[in-house]
């Protein structure tokens, strides 16, 4: 497949700071001492990104993930290891690594807050020497993609945060480059402003080729545009990999949701290879159920007891309005893993 647009090796960042102590000669101490505590934020991590890919890195706050960032972008130098995007060691070479890769905070923009946001784009275009032709047909581009013609003229601090982060995505990519770091893109947005967000990723990802990494708390994020995930926790990698496979390794199963006929069906008949799963549900709108109605899941492994033999089964013992095959959400995944502590073999 050629060079990978990122390659991690071993990838160790440690910070040092001096330990404060308390007391009256705590301020002599420290001086005498010159003591040092050492935090290990990023722990041997190795993993690639193939060109094109679109990757969701995870794990929870102080994971390491910003810090992974940080190297591959070049604000960082490590502690040890060896990281290359596109070819650059990125702190080695930043100018160059810059010009190649778009990146999106959540929590921060790359917008002037007192122009107006055309003029934002202006500025960008300057800055990456794009010619007036390139420059007009990217912003045209972006400009359908993201809805941004009916405020492009109001200034950035008089735009809403949808508003503003559809802004700074196309800042991000107006200069075509080939490699996009997204750090929570869709916090506080609401539905639409989220939806729009991702379509526009999954786009630029599919059409151009972009590579995206892609770091999230939100996993419908993850759902909706990632193949690919890797899990963080304590700067080390539990996970690399498919992420229809990260289901099916640590919560296999499935739940047959049925809503019966009536509100007392009497006991419950659990098919072979299956278990009731009876917790407080409703009942889906249009199904012509009551709001009483019992509503009652049936949890099984698939790949042991296959799913229409569920149903079949399930249906023959009771008397059913309405049913659901659903899969475990990526929460209840990622929580597993991370309460397990470490990916199972």
């Amino acid at each position: 497949m050629g060079q990978p647009m990122i390659r991690a090796e071993g990838l160790v960042k440690e910070f040092t700071r001096p330990v404060r102590r308390t007391g009256p000669l705590a301020g002599l101490r420290s001086l005498v001492t010159r003591e040092r505590v050492t935090t290990r934020a990023v722990d041997g991590v190795s993993f690639t990104v193939e060109r094109g890919e679109l990757v969701g890195y995870l794990g929870p706050n102080g994971a390491g993930k910003s810090t992974t960032i940080k190297m591959l972008t070049g604000v960082l130098v490590p502690t040890s290891g060896t990281v290359e995007v596109d070819g650059r060691v990125p702190w080695k070479d930043r100018t160059r690594n810059a010009r190649g890769i778009g990146v999106v905070f959540g929590q921060r923009t790359q917008l002037w807050h007192d122009l107006p946001l055309r003029d934002s784009f202006e500025l960008v275009a300057k800055l990456y020497g794009l010619d007036r032709p390139d420059y007009e047909r990217a912003l045209g581009r972006f400009t359908e993609l993201l809805d941004l013609g009916e405020f492009l003229d109001t200034p950035v601090r008089g735009l809403s945060l949808g508003q503003r982060m559809r802004g700074d995505l196309t800042a991000a990519m107006l200069y075509g480059p080939p490699l996009l770091y997204l750090d929570e893109p869709t916090v506080g947005l609401d539905v639409v402003a989220k939806a729009r967000i991702r379509e526009f990723v999954a786009e630029t990802n599919a059409v151009d080729g972009t590579t995206v990494v892609l770091t999230t708390h939100d996993l419908v994020d993850v759902e909706r545009l990632c193949r690919r995930v890797l899990l963080i926790d304590h700067g080390e990698v539990l996970y690399d990999g498919d992420l229809a496979a990260l289901r099916r390794r640590y919560v296999p199963y499935r739940d047959l949701v049925v809503t019966l006929a009536r509100e007392d069906d009497g006991p419950l008949v659990a098919p072979p290879g299956t278990t009731v799963v009876e917790e407080p549900r409703t009942a889906r709108a249009g199904t012509g159920a009551s709001d009483a109605a019992r509503v009652v899941a049936f949890r099984f492994d698939p790949a042991q007891t296959p799913t229409p033999a569920v149903v079949a089964a399930v249906t023959a013992e009771h008397e059913v309005v309405d049913l659901d095959v659903t899969d475990p959400d990526l929460e209840a995944v990622i929580a597993e893993i991370y309460s397990s502590g470490r990916v199972r073999a």
